[in-house]
């Protein structure tokens, strides 16, 4: 790509650097840890890794961290897996969600805005009232810390709260969207064995109304651990037997009490999926969390107490722990479920509007969406308070920057930003103080040690490289769940570069500092954003008697779009008729997720895959983005290499 320097689409105003928060922290930085006052952004990034624990030690003074007992240092190992950040501290997550409540207690901690585009508050001071009255409901249930807490449920308020209560007695949280089918649910909790499910009878998407209390049932069946159901009555059913109701036990006026536990406590589980075996179970700390989110809210996004901060989101993607860290800093929190695009695709836009939000966060692929239906934004709605509009979920494509720029505001701050479920954060994106190029990332995050390097570990700079973060970040996981031996985490990121983390990410670190994301170097499926492991679809798809193997892959379009094909090797017999082609979407939309039903199902001979047997996803996904046979695959490592031609030929031809 070309790395000349083009004019930049929006740079920041000289009222713009000198207020924001990362000027700031860099001059308080500069005067009292060492960090240089001069050089700008560039010059704090590079401070901030080569002075790692320097670094992270001002983050936690400058963020007021309340540590009920000291660190013995900053880092006790900085070895990639297993660095140890701040032995021998204790502290909680929720009590430093909730801290504006003791100074702002009237004022809303969320707006929840449904469909009608209606926002309801939920001040600090009730959100803090129902997270003690459930916290103490929890201890009387017997959850006591490392025990496991679910929920399945949408994005509203009391997602919010039994993620808080759960923190505050040191359990460890878990949640999926109720859009999701039972069997891919199950495949997630039952490998942590919760013992509290919260639960909704339905949900509202797109002007309906969805049923999910068989499915409710099913998950109860199928969840011996659990030892208490709470009902969530959203669509206005009563409890069924058994189960507590959700009113009952956040009616007290109960201040909430907060475990104090060590910085590497567990605080949740995230889910990635890969292409074999179950979902990725993925265990971030309390003080992990704490301290990257308190950085990339607090400082990239410049985020404070006068912010409303908004992310299209569901509880099932990691960017909704990301946005209800936001209490973090003191901001109100927007949350919305419904469709993103209900009852037009202007939608998301009426809410930023609606609930006066400044910074307002979404999807590469809704931008593009909407730009493709003709929404004119900032004609149709006022949005003088949105400072910054984020995407993330996959690359924003150059005409999805220009159209932000010339359909919002020409001054919009436009934040394209990209890191992982893995690290529930970024590694690239938002610095306030940096111009934007069109169809780039501003820069790499402070304290991340981000490069683009070659097969043989040499980094790269104007040239597409594998990203790698070469230092360690608090937020990596502590363990994977049930992952005793610690191989399936080391092999899912630290197999190709030993002591390097690789992400799985195409990059471009450019001369002059910014990022340019490709997309995925791997086979995951990443679909608005939300990722999704082949082998989830395998699966469910293989069930079916007429498919006797099949190949899915995820391509991102230079528009912004993104084909996902369903390749179908069929069993002798078997016809690819309307009939069949309907029963493989009803069976991926019912069992595991309507975002991921493919966009076209196609009969294939055959199903190529590696001498020992494993499905070449990688070399597949590049022959149909146009990769030359010889640069996409090792042809010796290919059990029939003939089958490879017939993907060939379908990328010619395909229009």
């Amino acid at each position: 790509m070309s790395t000349v320097n083009p004019q930049p689409l929006w740079q920041p105003t000289a009222e713009r650097i000198a207020e924001a928060r990362i000027t700031r922290f860099q001059a308080w930085a500069a005067e009292h840890h060492g960090a240089p006052a001069d050089g700008g952004y560039a010059a704090l990034h590079r401070w901030s890794v080569e002075e790692l624990e320097t670094f992270w030690k001002a983050v936690t003074e400058w963020f007021d961290v309340r540590f009920t007992t000291p660190y013995e240092r900053v880092l006790g190992d900085r070895s990639m897996p297993g660095a140890q950040w701040f032995p021998g501290a204790t502290l909680n997550y929720a009590e430093h969600a909730l801290r504006a409540a003791d100074s702002r207690a009237d004022e809303p901690a969320l707006l929840h805005v449904d469909e009608t585009h209606d926002p309801r508050p939920v001040t600090w001071a009730d959100l803090r009232r129902q997270v003690g009255s459930l916290a103490a409901e929890l201890r009387a249930l017997g959850v006591r810390p490392g025990d496991r807490v679910s929920g399945y449920l949408p994005n509203i308020p009391e997602a919010v709260v039994a993620l808080l209560a759960t923190a505050a007695v040191g359990g460890v949280w878990t949640s999926c969207a109720p859009d999701f089918g039972a069997r891919s649910v199950l495949d997630r909790f039952q490998q942590v064995e919760p013992v509290v499910l919260f639960t909704v009878d339905g949900y509202r998407y797109g002007g309906k109304e969805h049923d999910r209390r068989e499915i409710v049932a099913e998950l109860r069946r199928e969840l011996p651990t659990l030892r208490a159901v709470v009902h969530i009555p959203l669509l206005g059913t009563d409890a069924p037997d058994g189960a507590l109701e959700w009113s009952a036990l956040t009616a007290a006026d109960t201040a909430p009490v907060f475990e104090q536990v060590p910085f590497d406590h567990p605080l949740w589980v995230l889910y990635s999926s890969g292409t074999t075996g179950l979902p990725k179970a993925i265990v971030q700390s309390q003080g992990g969390i704490l301290v990257e989110h308190l950085k990339q809210l607090g400082l990239h996004c410049d985020l404070g107490p006068e912010d409303r901060f908004f992310w299209y989101t569901s509880t099932g993607w990691m960017m909704w722990n990301f946005l209800v860290s936001g209490l973090l800093t003191g901001t109100t929190v927007v949350l919305y479920d419904g469709s993103p695009g209900h009852p037009d695709t202007g939608a998301q836009w009426r809410i930023a509007e609606r609930t006066g939000a400044t910074l307002y966060g979404t999807s590469a692929a809704y931008v593009m969406a909407c730009r493709k239906a003709g929404v004119h934004p900032s004609r149709d709605h006022d949005l003088s308070a949105v400072k910054c509009v984020a995407t993330t979920g996959s690359p924003l494509p150059p005409d999805g920057f220009r159209w932000l720029h010339d359909e919002v505001r020409h001054d919009l701050w436009i934040a394209s930003v990209s890191g992982g479920t893995d690290v529930c954060s970024c590694f690239a994106g938002a610095v306030l103080t940096l111009p934007v190029h069109v169809g780039e990332l501003q820069a790499p995050c402070l304290g991340t040690d981000l490069q683009s390097w070659d097969p043989s570990g040499e980094p790269l700079t104007d040239e597409v490289g594998e990203l790698v973060v070469t230092n360690p970040m608090p937020s990596m996981p502590i363990h994977f769940w049930n992952d005793p031996d610690g191989s399936r985490y080391h092999d899912s990121y630290f197999d190709t570069y030993p002591g390097v983390w690789r992400h799985g990410d195409w990059i471009t670190l450019t001369s002059r500092g910014s990022v340019v994301i490709h997309g995925r170097s791997d086979s995951t499926l990443n679909r608005q954003g939300v990722r999704m492991g082949s082998a989830d679809i395998y699966e469910a798809v293989e069930r079916l008697p007429e498919i006797k193997e099949s190949l899915v892959v995820g391509i991102e379009q230079p528009d912004g779009g993104y084909w996902m094909p369903l390749f179908v090797h069929l069993a002798p017999g078997a016809t690819l008729d309307d009939d069949l082609t309907d029963r493989i979407r009803k069976t991926i939309r019912t069992q595991l997720s309507p975002r991921h039903v493919p966009d076209e199902i196609i009969e294939v001979p055959g199903i190529p895959h590696t001498l020992t047997g494993k499905r070449i996803e990688v070399p597949v996904k590049r022959l149909l983005q146009g990769t030359p046979l010889e640069k996409a695959v090792n042809p010796g490592s290919i059990d029939n290499l003939d089958l490879l031609a017939h993907y060939q030929e379908l990328a010619r031809t395909r229009p």
